[in-house]
């Protein structure tokens, strides 16, 4: 089931159940997914590409041993886009009062979108959106249901990969990020040429940025950024040395459900 919110977090008029014609306040059936114990709460984010691509991953992964998709719901806000445009400042560090403000109104969008599927009946939210991830622990505190956040999920992929501990660190984890020279001559150039469709030298340009983190002894690179998913092709051996973040929390929505 796929809604549409306006930006006040209420449902559009115009949503319907898809081929019924029956407006949603009056589809709560015994078998509508608002009924059913497992039903999956997900917030659209920036891009709804990367949503579409982790819905294709949950209905493949829960599906695949001929199993029924896990039921689930899907708010998204075409508002949402803009107001996540403030996250290049946010990763420079530029967090003065006007972008303090839009932070904050961005942090109550969402977290109306988050009361709108609790009260829909969801049993579990997900935000498959790495940069609305960045207000995880807002939006998630005092949810009355699990709210699963990406970076959980990674790191508990990480953990069972048993890679190198340390004393200390993000979840005992030594991470390496690319350098300054990195970004701005390999990862800043990549995300342009996907926006000029130059699809094949943006694919070039992350398989280097890649190998220079393995260079730098990482084991594993996340590709913790929505314009990389599905860049590499699925038989590019470089994949074998990645982890897909939305893989991450599509499997652990997964065992959520299979464990309720």
């Amino acid at each position: 089931m796929l809604v549409q919110t306006e930006e006040n977090g209420n449902l559009s008029e115009s949503t319907k159940i898809a081929g019924s014609g029956t407006p949603l306040t009056r589809c709560q059936t015994l078998n509508s997914p608002l009924n059913q114990a497992k039903t999956v709460g997900i917030i659209g984010g920036v891009s709804v590409f990367s949503t579409l691509i982790f819905l294709e991953k949950l209905v493949w992964w829960s599906s695949r041993n001929g199993e029924d998709c896990v039921p689930f719901i899907v708010c998204n806000d075409p508002v949402i886009s803009r107001e996540l445009s403030i996250q290049s400042a946010l990763v420079n560090g530029e967090l003065d009062d006007e972008t303090r403000t839009k932070y904050e109104m961005t942090a109550e969008s969402l977290r109306r979108k988050r009361a709108f599927l609790e009260q829909s009946g969801v049993h579990c939210i997900v935000m498959p959106c790495h940069i609305s991830e960045m207000w995880h622990s807002e939006v998630s505190e005092g949810c009355s249901v699990p709210f699963l956040s990406i970076g959980d999920c990674v790191a508990r992929d990480l953990k069972e990969a048993e890679l190198k501990p340390l004393e200390a660190g993000s979840k005992n984890f030594e991470v390496v990020l690319p350098d300054k020279a990195t970004v701005q001559h390999i990862l800043n150039p990549a995300i342009e040429a996907l926006n000029r469709k130059d699809v094949d030298g943006a694919r070039n340009l992350l398989r280097v940025a890649v190998q220079v983190l393995l260079m730098r002894a990482a084991n594993t690179v996340i590709l913790a950024t929505d314009e990389f998913q599905g860049l590499l092709p699925h038989d590019d051996p470089l994949l074998k040395k990645c982890i897909d973040p939305m893989d991450a929390l599509a499997l652990s929505t997964l065992k959520w459900a299979r464990s309720t």
